[in-house]
């Protein structure tokens, strides 16, 4: 195509941009336009970029072969039994469309680096799944670039207003459990929370707040803590909560682990739960039922937000629109025995 054939600026016409019209645009040869989309290396970054910003630009979209066979599931860590919960729903889907799942693990990282980027590429799969996951904007481009569908799974930050993704009803468990630990008659009462830069545990200490208000209770600021989602995070803000002048009856924890890391503070500390204290989790893994005593906790639907997410891809990669963009599953309170009326 010649500067002629453009469009006043300098656009292209208004039709699906062919690969010699972006490397023409590019000032690049179309091989070098096929190797980016096909995250191939031998192509300098300068020039990668160049490529990607004219494919974003004119919004160009691959649908010249058929993807791979494969969904891609990317976690930041595989550190406990949640994860495995959403691995299940989504390989029970795949394995109903036939489809292998490829499951990366981002050793704690939020942002994938640029060689899974790369590989994705390269691989080409029917969809993509980020769980706890912040992929970037110009990742985001890339995948669509190449016809790859993106779902997100409880997202860190406030996903894309395009990206379709998939959560819990957090402030509802949140309000619920605060509620029960109310109903019971405790007012003292703490919460763990997880960085509220979350979404989902900002959801959870809203619905904390939001029930305490209600109730007309106040909230001692010296009983909130930012915790982090492990054992550890509990063992330590629990420790800190119990060793306080006047410490609360009960906490409400972000989730199981750090309600489990809790139970521990409480043990260390010569207390009794419930007797002493009442913990609240929140995921209901399949621990909770064992732990001793078996745990109150909100129940959050991991399998079936696993397989929402992957059955959401799916329905994009078959060019379908979704019914919803956001999807978010309710929430349940599970009632054992880790709750009980405070001392008098």
């Amino acid at each position: 195509m010649t500067a002629t054939d453009r469009a006043p600026g300098g656009e292209l016409p208004r039709h699906r941009p062919t690969l010699a019209e972006i490397a023409n645009l590019a000032g690049v040869s179309p091989p070098t336009v096929s190797r980016v989309l096909n995250g191939q290396a031998g192509v300098a970054l300068a020039t990668r970029q160049r490529v990607e910003a004219v494919l974003r630009e004119h919004g160009y979209r691959r649908r010249d072969s058929e993807p791979a066979a494969i969904l891609e599931l990317v976690f930041h860590a595989l550190e406990s039994l949640w994860a495995l919960e959403i691995i299940q729903g989504v390989e029970q889907v795949a394995r109903e469309r036939g489809l292998a799942v490829v499951l990366t693990e981002m050793q704690g990282r939020l942002t994938p680096g640029r060689a899974w980027t790369e590989q994705v590429l390269a691989r080409r799969p029917t969809g993509v799944v980020a769980v706890f996951s912040e992929l970037t904007v110009q990742q985001q481009s890339q995948l669509a670039t190449r016809s790859i569908p993106l779902v997100v799974l409880d997202p860190t930050g406030e996903p894309l207003h395009q990206t379709p993704s998939v959560g819990a009803t957090n402030w509802s468990g949140g309000m619920a459990a605060t509620r029960h630990l109310l109903d019971l008659g405790h007012h003292r009462i703490a919460m763990l929370s997880g960085p509220t830069q979350w979404p989902c545990c900002r959801a959870r200490l809203d619905g904390f707040r939001a029930a305490m208000d209600a109730a007309g209770v106040y909230v001692d600021p010296a009983l909130l803590r930012i915790s982090t989602l492990y054992v550890e995070g509990g063992l330590r803000d629990g420790a800190e909560l119990l060793r306080l002048p006047d410490p609360p009856t009960a906490v409400f924890c972000s989730n199981d682990l750090q309600a489990l890391g809790v139970y521990e503070a409480a043990r260390r500390a010569g207390l009794r739960v419930p007797e002493d204290l009442s913990v609240i989790g929140f995921d209901d893994l399949s621990f909770t039922q064992w732990a001793g005593p078996p745990m109150t906790t909100v129940r959050q639907p991991l399998v079936q937000m696993g397989a929402t997410a992957a059955r959401m891809v799916l329905t994009l990669a078959d060019g379908e629109p979704l019914e919803q963009h956001r999807v978010e599953l309710a929430t349940t309170l599970v009632v054992r025995e880790s709750t009980a009326p405070p001392r008098v």
